[in-house]
């Protein structure tokens, strides 16, 4: 089965919002996994950010950062994800989440890909348990694992 990945660039025209809003995902990577997240749950894409720590937080709220102004939320996002704590060089993606902006601490963040619903399948049972219920699905692209994260799920702390 091949995956037909489509890499959207600005000014190029797109199918509908609709369509945009199913299969079409921001990649970013993970402890060494490229994941994807839907484009329309990004807010911005952050650099290395200033995080204060937060007291008595869980140990995946890495703390908070300051985002024009509006207190953010960071989640380390690899040691919600069971592989290990994010370096000081990780990249945010601010998401929304029932009207709270959260930052995913990433190791990177890649492209903007479109990918073809009916490619996605369910999880394979040989993905990682502390994985399983933060994922929605899988996409397979040439060579490699494409793991579709669920927004609600990770951030249901």
């Amino acid at each position: 089965m091949s995956t037909t990945a489509e890499i959207t660039r600005p000014g190029q025209a797109s199918r509908g919002a609709n369509d945009e809003a199913r299969d079409v995902y921001v990649t970013l990577v993970v402890g060494g996994q490229l994941c994807g997240i839907p484009v329309l749950a990004v807010r911005d894409i952050l650099g290395p950010q200033a995080i204060t720590r937060i007291p008595l937080a869980p140990p995946e709220v890495a703390g908070s950062l300051n985002l024009r102004g509006r207190i953010v939320t960071a989640i380390d996002l690899r040691r919600r994800l069971g592989v290990g704590a994010a370096s000081s060089a990780s990249m945010s993606v601010v998401v929304e989440h029932q009207g709270e902006l959260y930052s995913l601490l990433v190791d990177s963040v890649g492209e903007v890909m479109r990918l073809e619903a009916q490619e996605r399948e369910r999880n394979p049972p040989t993905l990682a348990p502390e994985w399983r219920g933060f994922s929605a699905g899988i996409f397979r692209l040439s060579g490699e694992l494409l793991v579709v994260l669920d927004v609600a799920a990770v951030l249901d702390l």
